[in-house]
């Protein structure tokens, strides 16, 4: 039920669905123009889950780690986070799927294109240090 509930928003909203697993509950979705690549969607009834990978830690750079915590006060949803290994930075942005509408899956993904609209230079440079 809620699967096809969010399929359906994914493509009203203009995004393209370059993987779906339904018995996993899985969406990869694209949209260049928001600069969104490979985005994961997890269906797991309560929860709705955005996940987008943004870059992979090449050491435990103190200032790397200290301005995505700072920028994260500004991110209105969503958050960066790291993978279980702690290498990977990950944005992610949780929500509930039991009344989720699609003007709450749009702030969402929207949310994301403006993050990475204005910090995108930030992203570059951190992914880059350690060469």
């Amino acid at each position: 039920m809620y699967f096809k509930k969010v399929e359906t928003f994914i493509t009203k909203l203009g995004y393209s669905i370059s993987y779906r697993d339904e018995k996993e509950g899985i969406f990869c979705i694209e949209s260049e123009s928001d600069g969104v690549k490979n985005l994961i969607i997890g269906v797991a009834p309560p929860i709705l889950i955005l996940e987008q990978y943004l870059f992979t830690l090449k050491s435990d750079d103190k200032e790397i780690l200290k301005s995505l915590l700072i920028k994260n006060r500004d991110i209105i949803h969503g958050a960066f986070v790291l993978d279980e290994e702690g290498k990977k930075v990950i944005f992610r942005y949780t929500m509930q799927i039991e009344n989720l509408d699609l003007n709450e899956l749009a702030g969402a993904l929207n949310s994301l294109g403006l993050l990475l609209g204005e910090y995108y230079e930030e992203i570059i440079e951190f992914s880059r240090i350690g060469l």
